[in-house]
């Protein structure tokens, strides 16, 4: 056995790294307990449940297979098909929900204006294929637009041709990243940190601005 190979295995616990800790000792545990299979497996739940952040699970990866646990093939592959997985059952809630049950939602919440859910709808047919494959490299969107996917009952298989394409893009740049960076792996989530929070604001800016044209359309003019 090599000193590169022997060196890691005495740090190869993250609860013996002082710099791994939360989310990303948990993260590095289930590597090492269940291999890259494990980063495949938080990567799926990550699409699920977004709390769970892929720009530090992804880093994670890279940085575990550099480490020895595993090669950085199987790190890209696993982490994708996790990306695949997560997005396919997004998908299934999507296709369950169906047409019908979302416009009983759209009608059921105030200030949504249906001709406007009408003009998204519309969108989202003619530029599916597009936001299905750049959506998966956006903070957030990356695990909603699966769900309208579904409700549109978008081509299975092209969906999923779509979805592991635009994941294997995000994934192959933020492993990468984790792997080279090593011990660094972390100033990959702060650059991820701010393209996310730069989203956010524009996300929240665009709601704030149509619910005040709502509320100024629905105001009853001067008597």
């Amino acid at each position: 056995m090599s000193v590169l190979q022997s060196v890691p295995r005495q740090v190869n616990t993250a609860s013996q790294d002082p710099s791994l800790g939360g989310v990303a000792g948990w993260a590095v545990d289930v590597m090492e307990t269940i291999g890259a299979p494990g980063a495949g497996l938080l990567v799926g739940l990550e699409n699920l449940f977004p709390p769970l952040p892929s720009e530090i699970i992804l880093p994670l990866a890279g940085f575990t297979a550099s480490r020895g646990d595993f090669t950085l093939f199987e790190a890209i592959f696993w982490t994708t098909m996790g990306s695949v997985f997560g997005a396919w059952a997004l998908y299934g809630i999507g296709a369950w929900l169906g047409r019908d049950r979302m416009w009983k939602v759209v009608r059921a919440v105030p200030l949504v204006d249906v001709a406007d859910v009408e003009k998204v709808e519309a969108w989202f047919i003619r530029h599916g294929y597009k936001a299905v494959f750049f959506g998966r490299m956006i903070p957030i969107f990356r695990s909603l637009i699966s769900i309208p996917a579904g409700i549109e009952r978008m081509h299975i298989w092209k969906f999923l041709a779509l979805t592991t394409a635009g994941s294997l893009i995000w994934n192959v740049i933020f492993v990468l990243a984790g792997f080279y960076l090593g011990e660094n792996w972390h100033l990959v989530e702060g650059y991820a940190g701010i393209f996310q929070k730069i989203v956010i604001v524009v996300v929240v800016l665009a709601l704030v601005a149509y619910v005040v044209s709502k509320i100024r359309k629905n105001r009853p003019g001067p008597q």
